[in-house]
């Protein structure tokens, strides 16, 4: 781990690997909505650096944390800090904004919560719950009948065992979001069947969080 306090910099670098695969690729502009002690204390404990880090796909052993805004400035990702309240979060706590060409990606709230463990609470206006201690599915899907069963029979078609499951909708018959944490890898064919499902609009793979990609 680089960094002083495993919660403000290698937590936090978790939480920027998941949130930069949540958005995807091609992101050209994040800003960090800090709660908490992560908005008292960003600077000294490096937790800017580390969040930096962590979208750019940096893992949180990976020595170029110390130096995120350089490789931040050299993949031409602008970056900024903002200080936000949020309400029952824990302390350790970001919202992050993703934009690519001026156009909002998504954003992602997450929280640090010891010893480098962390949790994902919403994406967008959905409540979620992600580890990223297990490889992950997050689908967002029409709420309607039969959906969450379909997903379930793709999954076990492919001999795949469903860990826990979180649905969230906003509203009834509206969009819904369906997260899975699975106890076995999840390959592109299982992607490929689930997009084919009637009703599901967008399907995401979160294997377990190292780091060690660009996501810019």
């Amino acid at each position: 781990m680089i960094g002083p306090s495993s919660s403000h910099t290698a937590g936090a670098v978790k939480i920027g690997n998941i949130a930069a695969s949540i958005a995807g690729k091609g992101f050209d502009h994040v800003i960090f909505h800090l709660h908490g002690s992560f908005s008292e204390t960003y600077r000294g404990h490096g937790t800017d650096k580390a969040l930096t880090a962590g979208v750019l796909g940096f893992p949180p052993s990976d020595e170029r944390i110390r130096d995120a805004f350089f490789y931040a400035e050299k993949a031409g990702l602008q970056i900024e800090f903002r200080h936000i309240q949020l309400d029952n979060v824990h302390e350790n706590t970001v919202m992050i904004e993703f934009f690519r060409n001026g156009k909002k990606l998504c954003d992602v709230t997450g929280s640090s919560i010891g010893g480098g463990n962390i949790e994902i609470t919403r994406i967008d206006s959905f409540e979620v719950c992600v580890s990223g201690n297990n490889p992950t599915l997050i689908i967002r899907q029409n709420d309607k009948k039969g959906v969450v069963s379909d997903i379930a029979a793709v999954l076990a078609d492919n001999d795949i065992n469903i860990g826990t499951m979180v649905l969230s909708r906003t509203a009834k018959g509206g969009i819904a979001t369906t997260v899975i944490e699975t106890d076995s890898l999840i390959g592109p064919s299982v992607e490929k069947s689930l997009l084919s499902l009637t009703n599901v609009l967008d399907v995401r793979i979160l294997e377990v969080t190292r780091g060690g990609s660009d996501h810019v």
